[in-house]
């Protein structure tokens, strides 16, 4: 995810950095040139928080199908594992009463 998030940060950063670049050398007067690089940001900045707020929709999302899915596994392995005490505690029953037999001979 952070991958992701590092490249279009800096698709962003760059694209900001260009726009800028490309205003700063037209020719234009100064008042103007502020104004667009104003523009320009506020417009950066607004697509950045709305990147951000999907990929927040998006992690969050995941991590409550991650959290599902692990906590019906974590109810399978223990409905196995008390199957597989109960017959671990029958073999020892069993265990027990052939040794208890071969110690009364």
């Amino acid at each position: 995810m952070s991958k992701i998030a590092n490249t279009l940060l800096g698709l962003a950063a760059g694209s900001a950095v260009g726009v800028g670049l490309g205003i700063l050398f037209a020719p234009d007067k100064g008042k103007n040139t502020r104004k667009k690089i104003k523009d320009s940001v506020s417009d950066k900045v607004d697509e950045l928080k709305e990147q951000l707020e999907s990929l927040t929709k998006n992690l969050r999302q995941k991590s409550l199908e991650i959290k599902g899915s692990l906590e019906e596994k974590i109810d399978n392995l223990l409905s196995e594992s008390n199957y597989k005490s109960e017959d671990l505690i029958s073999l020892l029953e069993e265990k027990l009463a052939s040794i208890k037999k071969e110690a009364k001979k």
